[in-house]
């Protein structure tokens, strides 16, 4: 009799995880961690204000800006902001 309620309170523990980890994974498709928050892009002003503020060499502010504007995560949006460069103007 022991053994019959210690299995079928392992299979309980084991079936909750299970559930978990399958709730767990939809979650996570829904929204992966650096998507953009409100399907927005980049926007062109936002870009410009990257630009402005990487040229005042306040690198961290701009990070910061990209984080609160689009959702992503400390890495990718400091990532971001190193890939974004001033357009070279087109040749005469």
């Amino acid at each position: 009799m022991p053994n019959l309620i210690v299995t079928l309170l392992l299979t309980a523990v084991i079936a909750i995880v299970i559930i978990g980890l399958i709730v767990l994974a939809v979650r996570v498709a829904q929204r992966p961690r650096n998507a953009l928050v409100g399907g927005g892009g980049i926007g062109p002003e936002l870009i410009e204000q990257i630009l402005q503020l990487k040229a005042s060499d306040q690198f961290d502010q701009a990070v910061f800006l990209v984080r609160g504007e689009t959702g992503m995560s400390h890495r990718a949006a400091a990532r971001l902001v190193r890939k974004i460069h001033p357009t070279p103007p087109p040749p005469p």
